[in-house]
């Protein structure tokens, strides 16, 4: 007969692995952030043969040379309007088309609900021609406009999917309250599911901002002005077709991990309840 004590050493034993692993993972995924930033700090000399993360002199001045340089004042300030106007439009679009979806009763519902699913099996860059041929009819090609609901385009099946899920699973007896003291469909939308999809719109936040912040590709085809192109675009200075300012390049880096970093530390008790309670509506 198994005693207590073995079953003690199975737990512990087990623990310790799951731990292990998790730190192994947790630290494979931090070590190129620190990685990053030591980088910044050296200079074009010392960055391959300094293989220490702590360096032996600290070069701040990079971070200013980057954002200098490379015209990170305005691509940053275009990345943060970009990145501020998708996730509003994301959020106020899928939690309205979401709920509709949920709550409604109207012909071509879930035809209309499986076409936007049916939207996140197509790849992005399948995208990019029709975008490209319908932004110009329309003159919105080069245009920050054009750019955000392209954006936001690509962000709504998930979000929507998303949405949707968590508003089924909310009680009727909720929406039943409201309409009793007076809500209207868009004041039940407003003042009750939104607030209880909290941590569901923490995940459609962060999924979208990190969408939006690191977009390149799609911005170089659609803009040719240089200055309304976003941050990542910028990062492009330092590699030349000779020679790339290493140093220069993960200060760039650096500054442009920050600001999604932030967002995400912000929003994480929000994902974590998400996470951990399944979403479920209490």
């Amino acid at each position: 007969m198994k005693t207590t004590r073995y079953y003690k050493t199975k737990k512990i034993t087990v623990n310790t692995l799951i731990h292990m692993f998790l730190l192994t993972v947790s630290v494979s995924c931090i070590f190129p952030l620190i990685w990053m930033v030591s980088s910044s700090l050296k200079t074009q000399e010392t960055i391959f043969k300094d293989t220490s993360l702590i360096p032996k002199e600290f070069h701040f001045e990079n971070y200013y040379y980057a954002w200098i340089e490379g015209g990170f004042g305005r691509n940053f300030l275009n990345s943060i309007f970009y990145t501020t106007a998708v996730v509003v439009g994301i959020i106020v679009v899928s939690s309205m088309a979401a709920y509709a979806f949920s709550r409604l009763k109207f012909p071509g519902r879930n035809l209309i609900f499986y076409v936007f699913m049916a939207a996140m099996m197509i790849p992005i860059p399948g995208s990019f021609v029709p975008l490209y041929v319908l932004l110009t009819k329309l003159h919105l090609r080069n245009t920050a406009f054009g750019y955000i609901l392209c954006m936001i385009n690509v962000g709504l099946s998930t979000s929507i999917f998303l949405l949707k899920t968590f508003f089924d699973k909310m009680p009727k007896e909720l929406e039943d309250a409201a309409r009793i003291d007076g809500c209207s469909k868009m004041g039940i939308w407003w003042h009750v599911a939104l607030p209880l999809a909290k941590p569901v719109l923490a995940v459609v936040v962060v999924f979208n901002a990190l969408n939006v912040w690191n977009e390149y590709v799609l911005a170089l085809i659609i803009f040719d002005s240089k200055p309304l192109m976003p941050l990542q675009v910028a990062l492009m200075t330092f590699q030349g077709e000779f020679i790339t300012r290493y140093p220069l390049l993960m200060a760039g880096l650096t500054i442009t991990a920050l600001p999604i970093i932030l967002v995400y530390l912000l929003m994480q008790k929000y994902i974590v309840k998400g996470v951990t309670q399944g979403a479920v509506v209490g």
